[in-house]
């Protein structure tokens, strides 16, 4: 009754608790048995005591919680999600497995995804993709970083046979004919996609109004400075820029920019190698 009890008040303040960090990376390994290793690393939020993760999946084995220093962490599970003790943990790594992302239908595989961030899936290395839900930010080998989103990748195995004279004069072409088909896959979604794409415009920001409209927010210093740099860089500027011009630490911006983006300031646009903030009205 009292397990019963505390989850009951878990999951009243879910919608809290779960806002209180910040997914800073997320990988999925994929192996040929259809299993798949789930890593988070997660930064909390300032004064988090603990945190809320849903599990991807009903089934998982093999989980682990630790800290930076790879010091294992206290937690509890609670059916379908497991609450963290921060504790003095400044990055929190947690990583499980489950048989629950992957289906098969045949030779093919599919992975099943939805994240609120992007997220890197590494597929086996004789994977060949057939399918893409969406054009990936970056193909890497057997690498993939999808954007957020419901997200799903199919593809077959694979299977060499014995290496023979003949069948490595084969396989030589296996290679770039993979490539090709990815090339085709990626050129078929983008145009699918670029009716959807809206055209960018230029930021026309008036610096009176702009700072009028900052009296109506309670802004620490920080925010203030960031946001005028961002101003005097015509409205858009990358993180890195902005973490070194106000000299403050990566995981400090991280939230900061958050907290911008949530009060309706700033828009975090995702980049290939940094992101970018851009002023809102």
């Amino acid at each position: 009754m009292k397990k019963i009890l505390s989850l009951i008040s878990i999951l009243a303040i879910l919608p809290l608790i779960s806002a209180q960090f910040t997914v800073s990376e997320m990988e999925l390994t994929v192996y040929t048995d259809g299993y798949v290793k789930v890593h988070y690393q997660i930064i909390p939020d300032e004064y988090s005591s603990q945190i809320i993760l849903p599990f991807l999946g009903e089934n998982y084995e093999g989980l682990a919680v630790v800290d930076e220093n790879n010091n294992p962490l206290n937690f509890e599970i609670y059916d379908r999600y497991m609450v963290i003790y921060v504790g003095e943990a400044q990055i929190i790594d947690v990583s499980y497995y489950t048989p629950d992302l992957t289906y098969k239908e045949g030779l093919v595989w599919t992975l099943n995804m939805s994240m609120d961030s992007s997220f890197n899936v590494i597929l086996p290395e004789n994977a060949v993709i057939v399918d893409l839900s969406e054009v990936p930010l970056k193909i890497a080998s057997n690498v993939i970083t999808m954007p957020p989103g419901n997200q799903s990748i199919s593809y077959t195995l694979e299977f060499k046979e014995t290496p023979t004279e003949e069948g490595q004069s084969y396989s030589k072409y296996l290679l770039p004919l993979g490539i090709l088909v990815v090339i085709l896959l990626i050129s078929i979604v983008l145009a699918r996609n670029r009716r959807k794409e809206p055209k960018r415009t230029e930021i026309h920001i008036d610096k009176e109004e702009f700072l009028k409209k900052l009296e109506f927010f309670n802004l620490n210093e920080d925010e203030r400075r960031a946001l005028l740099y961002i101003l005097e860089k015509g409205g858009r500027a990358s993180q890195a820029e902005v973490r070194t011009a106000l000299e403050i630490p990566k995981t400090t911006a991280w939230r900061m920019f958050k907290r911008l983006e949530k009060q309706g300031l700033v828009k975090i646009i995702k980049g290939r190698k940094e992101n970018w903030v851009e002023l809102k009205l």
